[in-house]
């Protein structure tokens, strides 16, 4: 068992999302589905929490109402490796009503931020010559889905 575990409350949807999630990821599944009993305090029979994995990481949805929402001050970070990974990421995880936002951020249909990032930006941004760093830093901020190719022409201003 994980140590933290990412709690992530839902109006009624925690199971959809758990199913949404384990689709995209790879080595992701659903552990685990609770419903409520007789006791409630939701409705006898309906899910109350939906416990999955992606990639190894342990998370658990609530169905509890409609009286939080998420907000961008909270975000999952996905590191990707490729291109094909960054897109892949960008155009699932924003599908269905999802919302493309700036620099890599981005909202899916249930509301909860994501930021899909290319692992070499992290790179080119901490590179030890500091007029590289702003002009990678530049070139990201102007983008939505971030492109490694356009980063990495940045970088070496070209």
């Amino acid at each position: 068992m994980q140590k933290i575990t990412p709690f992530l409350w839902f109006d009624d949807r925690a199971e959809e999302a758990a199913n949404f999630y384990v689709s995209i990821f790879k080595n992701s599944k659903v552990s685990r589905v609770v419903r409520y009993g007789e006791a409630g305090p939701g409705q006898p029979g309906t899910v109350m929490v939906a416990e999955f994995e992606l990639e190894g990481q342990a998370f658990v949805g609530l169905n509890a109402g409609p009286r939080f929402k998420f907000t961008e001050a909270i975000s999952f970070v996905v590191n990707c490796e490729t291109q094909d990974e960054v897109d892949y990421l960008w155009a699932r995880l924003s599908s269905d009503g999802g919302e493309e936002s700036m620099c890599g951020w981005l909202k899916d249909k249930f509301g909860l931020s994501w930021q899909v990032v290319p692992t070499v930006l992290t790179e080119m941004m901490l590179d030890k010559d500091p007029e590289k760093a702003r002009r990678v830093t530049e070139a990201m901020l102007q983008m939505q889905k971030l492109d490694i190719a356009k980063l990495k022409q940045a970088f070496e201003n070209q």
